[in-house]
């Protein structure tokens, strides 16, 4: 086996933007080029990611409903920022407390 090299033992891997890359099979490199393949695997899940999320918007915008499809948008990001104050801020009014407030605002609503 005279000859052989480090290269004959690595495989070709396919990147997701379709970019080829060997790899070493069983070998770890230095901390230098770990750093590199991760931050290289990183970029290339970025773009991937981002390819997909403007497919995504490119369908959205070419709806019809496009003006109703936002509002209901911002609508859930509403709800959801309201949950995640609720969730996050001061402790929450007493459940007795708030069914009492709403039992009085129904009787004061049936007496008019």
């Amino acid at each position: 086996m005279l000859g052989r090299t480090a290269c004959d033992r690595r495989r070709p891997v396919v990147l997701a933007w379709g970019g080829v890359m060997r790899e070493t099979a069983g070998r770890r490199g230095g901390l230098d080029e770990q750093a590199v393949l991760v931050a290289a695997g990183l970029a290339d899940l970025a773009v991937s990611m981002a390819g997909t999320a403007l497919g995504a918007v490119r369908g959205l915008l070419r709806r019809a409903d496009t003006a109703e499809l936002a509002a209901e948008a911002q609508d859930d990001l509403m709800a959801r920022g309201r949950l995640a104050l609720d969730r996050y801020a001061a402790a929450p009014p007493a459940h007795l407390e708030i069914l009492a407030r709403h039992a009085l605002a129904r009787r004061a609503a049936d007496e008019h």
